[in-house]
């Protein structure tokens, strides 16, 4: 791995251990209202100052940040286990099935992926719950072309031709033969699509559609305090930087995993 993936990945690591230990790290409760400190500016005190409740913005994006990646994370497994079944059935059984899992997988991706998300998360109250089913409903689609892509270059293998000679069913060629085999580029592809999970989380958090009042996320502290980016600008700069590392770094890490294992895979 190049140097700006180990770069990447040290930084995402040190995002994880903060995110996990936010309960021991945080100075201060993420919900504690304290009107003796309103908006007030980065200081000792605060190090990420206050926001129009008087919170510690620190200690919410510590917190929010627990939320934000576990979402992210979760997701891109639902649609990773989604699109790995989906990709090897239409892959490897062909036909009938292989014509109906890609339609929908068609479908699904001529929809822009965000505006997807916002119409699935509208369905079903705002919650955590919510944002996950939404960004795996989108995302499990492009797993599945790229597995399905990858499966029709190994059906013909002579080890598969060998296990079906020796009497293998399906079940066991597809979960034991070609399924280690798939499992690498869609991990790769998983870590490449995290970045983006971020975002997508961040967006329909935004939107109020996420995570709900009062628990912090990035995406609802910087809608609920976009209102004061002129005058208090830090409400929504340590968020929003706290988004936008955090998405850099999964890209970068995608792109350096992509490259070290010579996968095509577009983003």
């Amino acid at each position: 791995m190049h140097l700006t993936g180990k770069i990447a990945a040290f930084l995402i690591a040190v995002i994880l251990i903060l995110s996990a230990f936010s309960s021991m790290l945080s100075p201060y409760a993420p919900e504690k209202i304290d009107l003796d400190s309103l908006k007030q500016a980065p200081s000792p005190e605060h190090p990420f100052g206050t926001d129009n409740k008087g919170r510690d913005i620190l200690s919410r994006v510590l917190y929010g940040g627990r939320i934000s990646i576990s979402i992210a994370i979760i997701a891109a497994f639902i649609s990773m286990g989604i699109g790995l079944l989906a990709g090897l059935c239409a892959g490897y059984f062909g036909g009938k099935t292989d014509t109906a899992i890609m339609a929908i997988v068609d479908l699904i991706l001529s929809f822009p992926s965000l505006l997807l998300a916002i119409g699935v998360s509208i369905i079903f109250p705002p919650g955590i719950y919510t944002v996950m089913t939404a960004i795996a409903f989108v995302g499990w689609a492009s797993f599945a072309r790229l597995i399905r892509g990858h499966v029709l270059t190994l059906k013909d293998e002579a080890y598969i031709e060998a296990a079906k000679a020796i009497g293998c069913n399906k079940a066991r060629i597809l979960f034991v033969h070609l399924m280690p085999q798939c499992l690498p580029i869609a991990m790769v592809m998983a870590g490449i699509k995290l970045g983006g999970y971020v975002l997508t989380e961040a967006s329909l958090s935004f939107l109020g559609l996420g995570a709900q009042p009062p628990m912090a996320t990035w995406g609802s502290m910087v809608s609920m305090n976009r209102a004061y980016i002129a005058s208090e600008p830090w409400m929504v700069l340590f968020p929003g930087l706290a988004i936008a590392v955090t998405s850099l770094c999964f890209n970068l890490l995608g792109d350096a995993l992509r490259d070290k294992y010579g996968f095509k895979i577009k983003n």
